[in-house]
């Protein structure tokens, strides 16, 4: 027997077709999700930081590079003068980004690197003391980096010290064991006016490899995807 719309194909036929179809899992919802995740994060330059020896990926990632922090306010300071070491000095920088140093006074310091102000001070220092060996050490530092995704505790944390985005999923209760996709941690951050997000494969150090740390910067976000599956 054949229904009046379809008249080549028969009744039972089609009810068993309608049924199946019907008991068709929707895979609608999870595209879209992971369509509106893909959006959040696109706009800006993916890099991946490049598989290789440690001291070749610490110049080529910025998460890797000893400079990575720059100075800024909060943070404490030492500056060493090995010739005078009278005049050494460790202070808190103040909300206004100086510091009151012996002999010049004050002196803007955040934002910039150790290495750029400890130059800078030997410059002012040159018609000063003799010699031109001046140390500026970070002693501490304190910023928030934001942790999101598959992990058991999102939302900001706090830290004073360097840390890497693994250890950022750890501070922040670990990753979520069913659901997280570790292959695929991005980190966003803001460079020059521009957002940039780093991919990193961090599944690999559970697996025992060693990766360089891929440090992070004050205001970085860390997120954790979630593994999709194909029903």
């Amino acid at each position: 027997m054949s229904t009046g719309l379809f008249p080549n194909i028969k009744a039972g036929t089609a009810e068993t077709n309608m049924r199946s179809t019907l008991r068709r899992p929707f895979i609608g919802l999870p595209l879209m999700i992971a369509a509106i995740v893909l959006s959040l994060l696109t706009g800006c330059e993916t890099l991946f930081p490049p598989e290789s020896t440690p001291n070749q990926q610490s110049q080529a990632n910025p998460g890797a590079n000893d400079q990575v922090l720059t100075i800024k306010e909060g943070d404490v300071l030492k500056i060493s003068f090995p010739s005078v070491p009278t005049m050494d000095t460790t202070q808190q920088i103040r909300p206004d980004g100086r510091l009151n140093l012996p002999i010049i006074g004050e002196i803007v310091v955040s934002g910039k690197s150790t290495d750029a102000l400890a130059k800078e001070l030997v410059d002012l220092y040159a018609s000063k003391i003799v010699s031109k060996e001046i140390m500026v050490t970070l002693v501490s530092s304190s910023f928030s980096v934001y942790v999101t995704g598959a992990v058991l505790r999102p939302g900001r944390i706090m830290v004073d010290r360097r840390i890497s985005a693994f250890d950022a999923i750890m501070e922040s209760g670990g990753f979520d064991k069913a659901k997280a996709d570790l292959t695929e941690v991005v980190v966003v951050r803001q460079e020059n006016g521009q957002s940039r997000k780093y991919s990193l494969n961090l599944q690999k150090i559970l697996e025992g490899v060693q990766l360089p740390p891929f440090y992070l910067k004050p205001f970085d976000t860390v997120y954790v995807p979630e593994k999709f599956y194909w029903y």
